[in-house]
C-alpha cells in the first residue's frame, strides 16, 4: 500500500512558536514592572515636612545692652572697661554643632546689687524618622522639659489668695505650721514677700511662640533666698530656653517674682522672631 506523505508547513511552526511566546513572556510592553502593592502609598509620598529653621542664630548677639544693664545692673557697675565689657559679650555654650545648639551665659556680682546670671539655651530639632516631622520632634522635646518642670494644676484661687511655695517663709521656721503673721514684726516683711500669687505660679504661657511655660523656683535658707525663673518656648522646630536667676544683696531679702517673671518674659517674646529660615 503507498503511503501518503505530508508537507511541512513553515508558516504554521512561526505561528506556533509565536503564540506559545505571548502566554509564557514578560510584559514589558508599556513601562516597567510595578511592584507596589495596592494601596500602598511611595516613601517620597510619606517623607515628613522639614522645621521651617534650618540654622540658629549667634547666642551671645541676641541680648542688646540696655537689656543686659537691666537684668544684670552689677555689670555697669564694674571699675575695669575690659572686664565691663568681657562680661557684657557674654561666654559662649560650647557645643558639639552650632547648627543645632548654641546658647551665651552673662552674669554679675556687686554689694549693692545682689548676683544675677542669665542663660540662653537655644536647640533647633531634626527628626531623623522620614515619618516624622521635625516639628512634631520639636514638641516631644518641648513637652519633655514641661514634664521636668513638673509644672503645678492650675490653681482655682483668686490672684488674691497668696499660696505659699514649698521652702518658703510662709510657715514659721519652728515647724510648727503657723502662718507667718503670727510671727514677729521683724520677721513679717521677709515672709510676705516669699509668698507667691496665684496668677505668679509656674504655668503654661498662651502668648509666646507655639507653645510655651515659665517656672519660679526660690531655694537657699533664709538668711540668702535666690530666685530661679526659666521660660521654655517652642517655635516651630527651635526649642528656646531662658534662664534668669537673682539673689539679693542684703540678708533675708527675696527677689521680686512678678518683676523677674516680667523681664524674663519680655526677652522671650524678643527672640521668637531671631531665627533665620
Amino acid at each position: 500500500m503507498q503511503r501518503k506523505s505530508y508537507a511541512y508547513v513553515p508558516g504554521v511552526a512561526v505561528l506556533l512558536t509565536a503564540l506559545l511566546a505571548g502566554c509564557t513572556g514578560s510584559s514589558d510592553s508599556g513601562g516597567g514592572t510595578d511592584d507596589s502593592k495596592p494601596g500602598e502609598v511611595s516613601a517620597s509620598a510619606t517623607s515628613a515636612k522639614p522645621g521651617r529653621y534650618r540654622s540658629l542664630p549667634e547666642a551671645c548677639a541676641q541680648v542688646d545692652k540696655a537689656t543686659l544693664d537691666e537684668m544684670l545692673p552689677g555689670i555697669e557697675g564694674l571699675p575695669d572697661e575690659e572686664q565691663r565689657e568681657k562680661a557684657y559679650e557674654g561666654a559662649a555654650t560650647e557645643t558639639y554643632d552650632t547648627d543645632r545648639r548654641v546658647g551665651c551665659g552673662w552674669k554679675d556680682s556687686s554689694a549693692d546689687a545682689g548676683a544675677h546670671r542669665l542663660t540662653l539655651d537655644f536647640e533647633r530639632v531634626v527628626s531623623y524618622d522620614a515619618a516624622v516631622s521635625d516639628d512634631s520632634s520639636a514638641e516631644d522635646v518641648f513637652g519633655a522639659k514641661q514634664v521636668a518642670a513638673d509644672l503645678p494644676a492650675p490653681s482655682a484661687s483668686s490672684a488674691g489668695d497668696e499660696p505659699t511655695p514649698e521652702g518658703s517663709a510662709g510657715a514659721s521656721d519652728d515647724g510648727s505650721g503657723a502662718p507667718s503673721g503670727a510671727a514677729s514684726d521683724g520677721a513679717s516683711a521677709t515672709a510676705s514677700s516669699s509668698v507667691t500669687p496665684a496668677d505668679l505660679q509656674p504655668r503654661v504661657l498662651d502668648d509666646l511662640g507655639d507653645e510655651a511655660f515659665v517656672d519660679d523656683a526660690l531655694a537657699g535658707p533664709t538668711a540668702a533666698r535666690h530666685r530661679t525663673v526659666t521660660v521654655v518656648f517652642r517655635t516651630s522646630n527651635v526649642v528656646v530656653t531662658v534662664e534668669y536667676e537673682a539673689q539679693s544683696a542684703g540678708p533675708g531679702e527675696v527677689p521680686d517674682s512678678k518683676e523677674m517673671q516680667d523681664t524674663v518674659q519680655e526677652l522671650a517674646g524678643k527672640l521668637v522672631g531671631r531665627f533665620g529660615e
